[in-house]
């Protein structure tokens, strides 16, 4: 049996699925002169042809494909070649181009490394030097490949946008590491710069204004206190976060929470201080003789955490924002007020330590030993 070279090359290019370098088919040939004469004489027959196939050139390389006019036709039966992770990558590529690999990796692992190789070995992506690393980009078979019209990265970048975003915004965030601000109150904005978060805006969820509203709703995630989400979730249709940081474990929950919002050097140092001041209060507390009572769970929650004696008769600690939830003037024969968000420092962990210190200066000034 007649096996020809031209035959040869056919068959490599239907086999191959993909774009296949001429250095490559030289080398299923003795005659490495003849095969770019062969592909441009195969390339010609295709286009003569009434089949639903053709032959083009890529960026150098070359790929037997379905007509673009039979494309939509037969894509329901085409095999889904890329594995969801991959094409995650490649789909952030894609929006993201000319995109940093090592900018990639960071977003996405090591695993990116792998993703990159098999891309570029499919010919959908193509990487040139920049620096210490290598910048990225998506080739024409990308285009080819989900049946584009265009490769011209803004094209991409919208039609990649209408594919995902028919799966809501969290397609966005989950496919494109399309991320919109974190909105958060004044009285969390410390938090942000504690954990290196930049993105990130100030809002007034508690009794917003419609154009308060309407800039709450150009976020991706709203960071609010406990117990207040279910309100916010009344006009924000995004993600809510409820926080609070009452006490030391309130603030090391509440940086667990968002560690993945931060930047990792900046949360480990946040964790660190906020446990060194816990522990130097809590050493205070130790020495502490006194019984004491609390008038609202948020005191409550502190004095548990300082572990005084709770009696009927012992010191009356309140917050300092006057009226109970009844309408009652709590503070008014307080013994000692705790400062609350009205009346506390701005950032955060000041704020926090500034509840030890005053229920701790407090019981000193009563005459008990500190």
């Amino acid at each position: 049996m007649y096996i020809g070279d031209r035959e040869i090359i056919e068959a490599a290019l239907f086999a191959a699925g993909g774009p296949v370098e001429l250095a490559a088919l030289k080398e299923l040939v003795g005659k490495r002169k003849k095969v770019p004469g062969i592909i441009t004489s195969l390339i010609e027959e295709y286009k003569q042809r009434h089949t639903g196939l053709d032959i083009v050139e890529l960026e150098g390389k070359y790929v037997m494909q379905v007509k673009p006019e039979y494309a939509d036709m037969v894509r329901s039966v085409a095999p889904k070649e890329l594995p969801s992770p991959i094409l995650r990558t490649l789909s952030m590529i894609a929006y993201h181009q000319p995109l940093l690999q090592s900018d990639l990796v960071e977003k996405r692992g090591n695993a990116t490394y792998d993703h990159v190789r098999e891309l570029e070995e499919r010919g959908l992506i193509k990487r040139s030097p920049e620096g210490r690393s290598q910048m990225l980009s998506t080739t024409h078979a990308f285009a080819e490949y989900f049946g584009f019209d265009s490769s011209e990265p803004e094209y991409v970048k919208q039609k990649i946008i209408d594919m995902v975003s028919q799966d809501s915004q969290v397609g966005l965030d989950k496919w494109l590491g399309v991320k919109k601000p974190i909105g958060v109150t004044r009285g969390y904005m410390s938090l942000m710069f504690l954990l290196g978060i930049e993105d990130f805006k100030v809002v007034e969820p508690y009794n917003p204004t419609q154009s308060d509203i309407e800039r709450i709703n150009s976020l991706g995630k709203l960071i609010i206190a406990k117990d207040y989400g279910e309100k916010a979730a009344e006009y924000f249709s995004g993600e809510i976060i409820e926080i609070q940081a009452v006490t030391f474990d309130d603030l090391l929950e509440t940086i667990e929470g968002l560690a993945h919002f931060g930047k990792k050097d900046k949360v480990r140092e946040a964790l660190e201080k906020i446990r060194t001041k816990k522990e130097q209060y809590l050493s205070r507390a130790l020495s502490v003789n006194a019984r004491v009572k609390p008038a609202t769970d948020m005191v409550a929650r502190l004095i548990a955490d300082m572990k005084f004696n709770v009696s009927n008769d012992g010191l009356l600690v309140a917050p300092d924002y006057g009226l109970s939830s009844q309408g009652v003037d709590i503070s008014k024969d307080a013994d000692i007020l705790v400062p609350t968000h009205q009346n506390a420092p701005d950032d955060i962990v000041e704020r926090v330590c500034q509840r030890y210190e005053a229920i701790l200066n407090g019981i000193a000034k009563k005459d008990f030993k500190v």
